[in-house]
């Protein structure tokens, strides 16, 4: 870290003088903390009862090199720099940090291995919310900003193309408005013998994620059945998502009737609970289908619940993110559901 040349000023002496940065008040009364001057202020003689109170005996001077910046100045490169696809930021800093706000409802992406280096260049940082966090259009996903008073030039020129690298470390994906297709696999369900419980549960998902449901189809466990209902989802869903028939029992059939539909199986069981018979497959026009297994009639949150907004937000997965998912993938089954505001489906 640089340390800057000063020159310490008595405030009683400080009229005139310029403030080179922010001084923080904090009211113990209100809870209240804000910038009491900001950087650029010019001390009156009004100001020194207020300052004394805020325990500023002394002020300083900064004496920058050309090699240095200031933290305001910095925190504007790093913003601008981190910035990616529908993320914004005021160029206004406070106190030296500036938030990354999101400028799209969506979907947060975060580049964690990016922003890991960005974190290791030194003076400088940045906090994000979580990947894959949904977000709404002004919500503030992330805070950036220079470590120290004065940051040297040469380290925010690396942070910043370390950032740049990615094309921006934090963006946010909107979610695409998609026809979605049911499908409900189960003899006991096809025959009437017992109601189904998949379909209001699913529609739910899928339509506060702002898509609709397209056509539901109620099929035997019969794979020629599947399959067809699998070709005929596919000339009009944009997604298509199987229920039931998920297991290993002779009956269970989803996973090989999408196969012979001309589906290729990106993943077929997942590291997560619940959710480990889950299933990902694609059709070679990028068409999804997901294979949600019996948990998800029994559990509010499944694995169904992390992979569904990251899809209709255009992203492809591949068997590596549902590997990755291991990791925070342990729902506790809370007796109050706290979903998304707790540690399921998030890792560092």
């Amino acid at each position: 870290m640089c340390e800057p040349d000063q020159i310490t000023i008595p405030v009683r002496e400080a009229v005139g003088l310029v403030l080179s940065h922010d001084i923080t008040e904090v009211n113990a009364r209100t809870h209240h903390k804000g910038s009491a001057f900001r950087r650029g202020h010019v001390i009156s003689e009004d100001d020194i009862p207020k300052l004394l109170d805020l325990g500023k005996e002394n002020l300083y001077v900064l004496q920058m090199n050309e090699d240095q910046m200031h933290e305001d100045d910095a925190v504007l490169l790093l913003a601008e720099a981190l910035s990616g696809e529908n993320a914004e930021f005021m160029p206004e800093p406070r106190e030296g940090r500036i938030n990354i706000i999101a400028g799209a409802t969506g979907l947060l992406k975060v580049d964690v291995e990016g922003l890991t280096r960005f974190n290791m260049v030194g003076e400088v940082m940045c906090a994000t919310r979580h990947t894959n966090t949904m977000v709404q259009a002004g919500d503030i996903v992330a805070g950036t900003r220079a470590i120290p008073l004065v940051v040297e030039k040469e380290l925010v020129e690396q942070a910043v193309a370390t950032a740049e690298a990615s094309g921006g470390l934090i963006s946010v994906s909107p979610m695409k408005a998609a026809r979605v297709a049911i499908i409900i696999t189960g003899n006991e369900v096809f025959t009437g013998r017992i109601d189904d419980a998949f379909e209001p549960i699913i529609r739910e998902k899928v339509e506060v994620l702002g898509s609709s449901v397209a056509r539901v189809t109620k099929c035997p466990d019969n794979i020629q059945a599947i399959r067809q209902a699998v070709l005929e989802a596919r000339r009009e869903a944009d997604l298509v998502i199987m229920t039931g028939g998920m297991s290993v029992d002779p009956d269970d059939l989803t996973p090989l009737a999408a196969r012979e539909a001309g589906a290729e199986i990106a993943a077929y069981g997942s590291a997560v609970l619940p959710g480990a018979m889950f299933m990902v497959a694609y059709f070679d026009d990028g068409t999804p289908v997901l294979g949600v297994p019996a948990c998800g009639i029994h559990h509010p949150r499944t694995i169904f619940d992390l992979i569904l907004p990251r899809v209709l937000a255009g992203e492809k997965i591949t068997g590596t993110d549902i590997a990755k998912l291991g990791h925070g993938g342990l729902c506790l089954d809370c007796p109050e559901c706290a979903f998304p505001v707790c540690p399921f489906g998030k890792s560092v």
